[in-house]
């Protein structure tokens, strides 16, 4: 993916912080305009627990986060961490250094919002989890246990698994004889799966949201098979102790036209359930011209091999499951507009807006694009909100001669993988974070230059930019570890990257036993998390019409 640089205005730096009140803060999040609010923390410290409508953007991406997650530059933004205090007012000047212009930082941070009586919601992703309780508890979506699946497939039943995750998380890890449909994905291509009205289909995930999510889908649009989604997914089936299949290959195929014509039919019936709205070009037209006055995301929630292959100037490609179970990753403004681009048929984009809006989002829009519009192809480039062209790089070659002739040090400073993913790295790289690197400058060892890496190069670019005056030479590697993979070079797998500072070291994978206490405390957390949402007040998820 490349990077587009942009310069941060000159004059911005010297524009004052404000402050908000918990108490205005939560008069502004239900008086009905737009607002961001931003949480500056780590990704640890936001899981621990964070404002119900905040979305992470860590102090040390905001330059590479902040572009996609507050396309407005006039917006709202409300920045908290613990306690109001220096990183907040950090992040906040950082924000206003970038052009934006109505930034505040809340007043005590998430201590101030407490002891004003407002409550914290945990976990990562927590409203689309929470949104899958919602789901499950008001629609009664079937389920079936691990054991009983197990069973069923030892007995050689006639049954579709339809595995709803991404790829690369199918191919980690699946039940076997499991078929990879993500996401909006599933009854696109579910029609031309099943042999019969009469075969019975599960839907199953890692956990427990996104099986839901795509089983409850396929119910709303009237699917006619019978469908359960699997309780707790693949981590129930691993806790029970059964064999996964690992490396599965096998993908639900692009429908066929009667597929696609069945699907769409199926999709049709949302509309009116779901307040869904389809847009003519005029009317895309007239919103592009007012995203100055009001936040305009276009989202392809098409595959990303078919947005690469041409999709919409201007829109991000965020396929349809992963836009629905990771919303905070792509929406940043409550009340934005939400633009969902497809194929004329219309299939994954309405599905994933009847989630949106039952998400709470309520200005969801889809639109039918053409071929003729698909002008732009590629990946699409990463806006970087800052000029890094004062860093120092060097090639991936140039690394390796450098680290052969022991005269350098690798530091990694991409974030923590998700989901106890293993990473990618440069074989002798250490771990660092940005917002902790210069204070920690005197902990990495040996004397020759420091290497700076990330995963695209652009984190690591701005930090080197951040370190030229150091005493040792600091340089980032160009086009990051990503480049260093392409290039051929030798790479590591794992999560055993020593660390520069001990706290920051990565989490190791989780023993059985702690799976299974996280599963439980998962589940617990399920119980209880739409009480306190409802308690909560800034949040309220929508039923459709009956």
């Amino acid at each position: 993916m490349s990077l587009n640089i942009q310069p941060a205005p000159a004059t911005a730096n010297a524009t004052p912080v404000g402050v908000i009140t918990p108490q205005e803060l939560r008069t502004e999040a239900l008086d009905g305009g737009e607002i961001a609010v931003v949480d500056a923390r780590t990704g640890d410290r936001y899981i621990q627990g964070h404002i119900s409508i905040s979305v992470e953007l860590p102090y040390g991406e905001i330059e590479t986060q902040a572009d996609s997650l507050l396309p407005r530059r006039s917006v709202r933004v409300v920045v908290t961490d613990d306690d109001g205090g220096d990183l907040a007012f950090a992040a906040a000047r950082r924000l206003l250094s970038l052009g934006y212009t109505d930034v505040r930082v809340l007043e005590g941070g998430l201590e101030g919002w407490q002891r004003a009586g407002n409550i914290l919601i945990t976990g990562q992703y927590a409203l689309s989890k929470a949104l899958g309780e919602f789901i499950e508890r008001r629609y009664h979506t079937p389920r079936i246990s691990a054991q009983d699946l197990h069973a069923r497939i030892e007995a050689g039943e006639e049954l579709v698994i339809l595995d709803t995750r991404p790829l690369d998380e199918f191919h980690h890890i699946s039940i076997p004889g499991g078929i990879a449909a993500p996401g909006a994905e599933l009854l696109y291509r579910i029609f031309d799966k099943v042999p019969s009205p009469d075969t019975p289909v599960v839907i199953n995930c890692a956990g427990r949201t996104r099986a839901i999510i795509g089983a409850q889908a396929l119910r709303n649009a009237g699917f006619p098979n019978p469908v359960v989604s699997l309780e707790n997914g693949t981590s129930a089936w691993l806790l029970e102790g059964f064999e996964p299949a690992r490396g599965a290959s096998a993908e639900a195929a692009r429908p066929t036209p009667e597929g696609v014509a069945r699907a769409s039919e199926a999709a049709s019936t949302l509309v009116d359930r779901f307040g869904i709205r389809t847009l003519t070009k005029a009317e895309l037209d007239t919103f592009r011209a007012a995203e100055n006055e009001q936040t305009l995301y276009l989202f392809d929630v098409r595959t990303a091999d078919e947005y690469a292959q041409g999709h919409l100037p201007g829109a991000r490609s965020a396929p349809g499951g992963q836009l629905v179970q990771t919303t905070d990753r792509f929406v940043g403004v409550r009340q934005g507009r939400i633009v969902l681009i497809d194929d004329p048929d219309l299939v994954r984009s309405r599905i994933t807006a009847s989630w949106l809006i039952q998400l709470g989002h309520e200005h969801v829009y889809v639109y039918p694009a053409t071929r003729e519009e698909l002008t732009e192809t590629g990946q699409g480039d990463i806006r970087v909100l800052r000029d890094a062209d004062a860093a120092k790089t060097i090639e991936s070659s140039e690394l390796e001669a450098l680290l052969t002739a022991d005269e350098a040090v690798v530091i990694d400073l991409d974030p923590p993988p998700p989901y106890f993913r293993e990473r990618h790295f440069i074989p002798g790289s250490h771990v660092a974070r940005r917002v902790t690197l210069a204070r920690n400058l005197s902990r990495i060892p040996g004397n020759g230059h420091i290497v700076l890496t990330s995963g695209d190069g652009a984190i690591a670019r701005l930090a080197a930019a951040e370190l030229v005056d150091g005493e040792r030479p600091v340089v980032a590697l160009a086009g990051g570890t990503q480049a260093w993979i392409a290039a051929g070079l030798p790479v590591k797998t794992g999560l055993d990257q020593p660390a520069i500072d001990p706290a920051e070291a990565l989490p190791p994978l989780p023993t059985l036993e702690e799976r299974r206490v996280s599963l439980a405390a998962y589940v617990s957390w399920g119980d209880h998390i739409t009480d306190e949402l409802q308690k909560d007040g800034l949040v309220n998820f929508k039923e459709g019409a009956q």
